[in-house]
């Protein structure tokens, strides 16, 4: 089966999506598809998320990526300006941009050296617990020319961070121009309370906008996905995946397939190249490296250990897209049956290693009974 090689008829496409308008050949489109579909009035891609949404979505969200990205690099320079003059300020709290660091910084550009007073600008719990080190770090010697780039790099945060707000502002406007599809399941979003991450959009009820988005569908349900991850990944696909027949075809179009590997007279080894939706469900499987969960997180640390992390990476990748693609045209339903079940799997057979384990060793494995907690000194001693 061929792919679309992204010409354009018409009118200009835009990349990173699988969808049609009249006279258009978009990115990612089987070729069979696409001769069928050429001469469609209508678009492919069902309503409320259209071809419009998605072109604009697909930008707005990555130039909101490319101005955060700016702007980390300018909290960079900020650092360097710090280091320059052996002020160690954003070694000892945790965050640079955050309330106390920006009231640190712009009260040094203002003109003020003392420690002290530069101290009482942070919040009382950094006051109470590190207050020695952040006088510490501010003994430092004051430049001109270090206060002039301290100075630059902030006003360039500043000025990223409301370029990030009018992108904001504008996705916003775009999520309420859609007509609302099936409403969401309240308790379904009741049940898991987000917390939005450091680079994450300020839209007020963004969870239940891209559920109705995404037919009553709540995305944030699955493992590592945030609210920001699944606005850019529908950007980059839509919301229609019933054009990828399979969970395969949508995962080998994103390069999150297994490069292949054969003899004969072609060549002999070929590596997927990921694109933009395949580099961010990368970025989504990365969180759940570190994570306590049994089903995901606990294939991420097998494959490491046998294949290195990068290759981890891009396998945990693959099941989240495969999962993805599951909740969109099967439903949640159909998925968490498939988590539960993958999830009892992984534990059958660590009891069963355990079980030979002990066998091994002449033991037995007794389980652990939890005793009913009682109130009392008479709790205390009986746990001594």
């Amino acid at each position: 089966m061929g792919w679309a090689s992204g010409r354009v008829f018409g009118v200009r496409g835009v990349w990173g999506g699988g969808w049609f308008e009249v006279g258009v050949k978009r990115w990612g489109a089987p070729g069979h598809q696409l001769r069928r579909d050429r001469n469609a009035s209508t678009p492919l891609c069902t309503a409320p998320w259209s071809v419009d949404h998605q072109r604009n979505g697909h930008e707005l969200t990555g130039l909101r990526e490319d101005h955060a990205s700016l702007a980390a690099s300018h909290v960079q320079h900020m650092q360097k300006a710090l280091e320059r003059m052996n002020v160690k300020l954003h070694d000892v709290i945790a965050k640079l941009t955050g309330v106390s660091g920006l009231a640190v910084v712009r009260a040094i550009l203002g003109g003020e050296r003392d420690p002290q007073r530069l101290l009482a600008r942070c919040d009382t719990q950094i006051q109470r617990a590190k207050a020695e080190r952040v006088k510490e770090s501010l003994r430092g010697t004051w430049t001109e020319e270090h206060l002039f780039a301290l100075s630059q790099a902030l006003q360039s945060w500043e000025h990223y961070q409301a370029q990030i707000a009018e992108c904001d502002r504008r996705v916003e406007a775009l999520l309420h121009d859609i007509d609302p599809g099936q409403p969401p399941n309240a308790c379904a979003l009741a049940t898991r309370p987000s917390r939005p991450g450091v680079n994450a959009p300020n839209i007020p009820d963004l969870r239940a906008i891209l559920a109705q988005i995404c037919g009553g569908q709540d995305l944030t349900q699955l493992p590592a996905h945030t609210e920001y991850g699944v606005l850019q990944v529908i950007a980059e696909v839509g919301t229609d995946l019933t054009p990828w027949r399979t969970e395969k075809h949508f995962t080998s179009w994103m390069g999150l397939a297994p490069g292949s590997h054969q003899s004969g007279k072609r060549k002999r080894s070929a590596k997927r190249s990921r694109n933009r939706a395949g580099r961010l469900f990368c970025v989504i499987a990365r969180s759940l490296a570190r994570s306590k969960d049994i089903a995901l997180g606990g294939f991420y640390r097998r494959m490491a250990a046998r294949r290195g992390g990068l290759v981890a990476n891009i396998a945990l990748a693959r099941k989240l897209a495969a999962l993805f693609w599951r909740v969109m045209v099967k439903g949640m339903d159909y998925v968490e049956l498939g988590l539960q079940q993958y999830e009892a799997k992984v534990l059958e057979t660590k009891q069963r290693s355990l079980r030979r384990l002990a066998r091994q060793l002449g033991q037995q494995l007794v389980p652990m009974t939890t005793p009913a907690p009682t109130k009392g000194p008479s709790a205390n001693n009986a746990t001594l």
